[in-house]
Formats: structure tokens, sequence, C-alpha cells
């Protein structure tokens, strides 16, 4: 299924597009909505514009209609939502048609799994008549309920003015293991979890590949996933992954752009800056969610995730999930890179918007110091319009290393502005029961049945299994503000 609620209470909740999409419909003739398979284009086309008919090629028989006389599935409709469009190449210009015949009176919503396949059917016939949009897995905030980005919004103002405070922990590590896919939302289980990215894995492999290349080797391309999952949020070398993989470059040239055609893999680019430095060219790869990732590289418990060498660049996807949602909110959408230089120095995301940028920096730390910072403050130095750094770490604290460099936990700039965290009676990220130095993110899940760390993680400061939030799922149920 591909709904954006809990099946507990059935409830969709409102994704941050949804906004957005609607101002678009009502300014142009046809809006294009992409995004992977099961991350709620249907839904939230469904529910946040029912006044539009639905018409989803995927219907053997609808799209049997449309190949026959693809006009005849909008008569007398002047509002219509087009699902798997791409599956019909004669819908793009009978859409066309019907949209210069009516004046532009006419308003479609199309929408697909397939990246190339739509943009350049859109492309060739819709020029100059359509608004863009990708839709990826749901954010921590969508799920929970915490409002639009407008914290996020507020790291931009110049003028900042931010109190040092205790903001409340939240433990990403069940994120990482069950992902943000709208339908793992409701699994209270690790292995229900599993099983769905299995299941999600083998669909992809046997429906959307085949329909879009001859894939000579089944085993060889997930050989080849599962390899650049252990890659993942690093630059991205093809030759040493063939080398690794035992495939030919140009194969597995192939195969990464048929990832990233179909939404499971994005190329983060690097920032060039302005100055004359010698920068890394090469560009970065993220999975559409951290948790495919971390299944693919065979991490399907919280005690092996946590002693993972790869848990820092898991939780940097995550953090790449949400920037990468709030950056499409942006009139252009911002532009989501990294700087590396030849001499190792590394920010893991600098955001631009015309000709501004932040630095973002990811650290799993609880307790991030101004040497966690040094990236950031070489990037300011280097590049002007830089004009601030933000560190997103593990633990609590929101103050500032720096007069040029603010601190904030992950999940911190993602909620509403006045959004805030339930109680205090809940134990902060690893913390013992003698510690409780300020409140964590909803209530302690029930049941707490994610694997937890051995006695050999608890002794570096992970947490115990059964210690609040980091022994469970995040709840389904949404945080209750306070005040």
């Amino acid at each position: 299924m591909n709904e954006n609620h809990s099946r507990s209470e059935w409830k969709y909740k409102k994704r941050w597009l949804g906004g957005p999409i609607r101002d678009a419909v009502a300014a142009f003739p046809v809006v294009v909505l992409t995004g992977a398979r099961q991350v709620g284009k249907s839904t939230l086309l469904r529910h946040e514009f029912g006044e539009f008919a639905y018409r989803s090629l995927d219907d053997p028989a609808i799209r049997a209609q449309a190949r026959e006389d693809p006009a005849s599935i909008w008569k007398g409709l002047d509002r219509v939502v087009i699902d798997e469009a791409q599956l019909e190449p004669a819908v793009f210009s009978a859409v066309k048609l019907a949209v210069d015949t009516s004046e532009r009176a006419r308003r479609f919503i199309l929408s697909g799994s397939s990246n190339i396949l739509l943009m350049e059917k859109v492309s060739e016939s819709l020029a100059g008549r359509a608004a863009y949009f990708e839709l990826g897995p749901m954010t921590w905030s969508e799920e929970a309920e915490a409002g639009p980005p407008e914290r996020w919004e507020g790291l931009w103002d110049p003028d900042l003015e931010l109190r040092e405070q205790d903001a409340g922990a939240l433990d990403p590590t069940p994120f990482l293991l069950r992902g943000l896919m709208p339908p793992v939302t409701a699994f209270e289980r690790t292995d229900h979890a599993v099983r769905w990215w299995d299941g999600y894995v083998r669909t992809y492999l046997e429906r959307d590949l085949r329909a879009l290349s001859q894939i000579e080797s089944l085993v060889d391309f997930r050989r080849m996933m599962e390899a650049l999952a252990l890659r993942s949020a690093n630059v991205l070398n093809q030759t040493e992954l063939a080398r690794a993989c035992g495939m030919s470059q140009p194969t597995v040239h192939r195969y990464v752009k048929l990832l990233e055609v179909t939404h499971i893999v994005t190329r983060v680019r690097p920032f060039l800056s302005s100055r004359l430095m010698r920068v890394t060219k090469s560009p970065k790869v993220f999975f559409l969610d951290p948790a495919l990732s971390a299944f693919l590289a065979g991490y399907h418990d919280a005690s092996s995730i946590l002693a993972a060498r790869e848990r820092g660049a898991f939780l940097e996807g995550l953090v790449y999930l949400h920037l990468k949602a709030a950056a499409c909110l942006s009139v252009p959408p911002a532009r989501v890179m990294f700087w590396r230089t030849s001499t190792g120095t590394e920010v893991d995301f600098v955001v631009e918007r015309g000709r501004r940028a932040l630095a973002v920096e990811v650290k799993a730390t609880t307790n991030p110091t101004l040497r966690d910072a040094k990236g950031l403050l070489r990037l300011q130095e280097a590049e002007p319009s830089v004009f601030r750094g933000v560190l997103l770490h593990g633990g609590s604290q929101v103050r500032w290393l720096h007069s040029k460099v603010v601190a904030v936990p992950w999940w911190w700039p993602w909620v509403g502005s006045s959004w805030q965290p339930r109680g205090t009676s809940s134990l902060p990220v690893g913390a013992s029961s003698s510690s409780r130095s300020g409140p964590t993110i909803g209530p302690v899940p029930t049941p707490p049945s994610w694997d937890g760390p051995g006695r050999g993680e608890r002794s570096r400061g992970r947490p115990a299994p059964g210690a609040g939030p980091t022994a469970g799922l995040p709840p389904t149920a949404p945080p209750t503000p306070v005040g």
C-alpha cells in the first residue's frame, strides 16, 4: 500500500510539497510529479487534489484505453491526474493538444516513477507548459506532524538570534533501520521492516529495471547495489566500484545510471569555490532512504548498525533526505552540494540559494565542540557566499560553537517554529537512569522490539536496550506540543 498515514489511525499525513504543488496547479496547465515507487505520490494526489479525476495507467483497462484513444480518458473533465503517465507515450501529445485547444483552461497532473522516461516525453511535448516536482520519502517531521521546516528557514536569516537551550534528543537509529517510506512508518518490529525492504528491492529489480533496460544478470546488478550501498555518502569512483564487483566499468556506469533515473540513488555534485582552490570534482552518491542503503549493506538490527563503520554515512544519508525535501520548497529549488579539498578538508553539505549558501556538517556525537566545526570555518574563509555553518549532531543542545557556526540536534531544523517536544519523562539519548538532563522527542515507544546494542557498546556511551526512545521505533502518533 502506498499511504502517508499510520495504519493504526488511518489518518493521512500532509506532505511538505502539497502546498507548492497546489500553487503550481493554479498557475500552470500541467504539473509533473516524479518520485520512486512507494514514496506516496498517489496518496498525496488523491488526498490533496480530490477535485481531480484520477486515472492510473497501471490499470490495464485504463492503459489500453489510453493507447487506443488517449483523449478519451479525460473526455468531459477539466481536472485530471494521470498516474504512471510515462507508460503510454501517446498521452503526452494528447495532453499538449488538450491544453492548447482549451486555452490552458484544463489542468493536468502527471505523475510517474521513472524520471528519464517521464521527463523526456514531457520535455518533447509540454515545454513551457509544465512545472516540475520530485517527491521523496517522508521526513520525520511529516511523520510526526510537526509542521513545515520553519526553523530551517530561520537559519537563513543573517541576523539570527538563537538562545542556548536543551531542545531534546531523538535517536536516529530507528530511522536508519526502518526508514521513512510511507508504508514502513507503521511497523513496530525490525523483521517486518526488513521483510518490506527485501520485497521492495525484489519488486524494483523485477519490474522497473526490466521495463527500462536489458539487465544481463539480476544477480550481478544486486551485487553492484550492495557494493554501492557500502559507499553511500562517499565520493563515487566507478572504476573502483567495478573492480570491487568484478564487472566492467561501462556496465557499472550503466547500472548506476539506471538507479539514478528510477530515483533509487542521487548524485550530489561538489560545490566549486569561486576562488582558485583544488577541490574534488567527482560526485557523492546517496540512496533514496538511509534504511535502503543499510539493508543492502547487510545491517538488519540495531546492534549491528550501531557498531557499523558506515553508521556515520547512514546518518548523513538521513540528513540528506531532509535537506533535499526542504530544498524543493524554495523557488527555484535550492541546490544541495558538498565541498572537499584535495587535502581532505570536507563539509558534508553546501546548500545554495541564489548567491547565498549554508554549510552543513553532520556528526553522530552528542557533544559537539569547536573542533568538529573546522571544515565549516575553513569553507567560510574560502567562500564569502557561505555566510553560516550549521552542525547537526546526535545530542540535544542548541548552542553556538563560533559566531559563524551554530550546533543543533539533527531533527531540530525540520519542524515548525512554535513546535515543542513533549514532556520530560523520557531519558535523553545516551543517558543513564540517574541522569535526566533534558526532554526527548515523543513518548517512550512500546513495545521496545528493536534489537539493542550489546554490553560493550553501552560502555562506550551508546543507549542501553529499553532506555527511552532509543530502544524502539519512532511513535506513530505525533508528539504532543507543549504550550
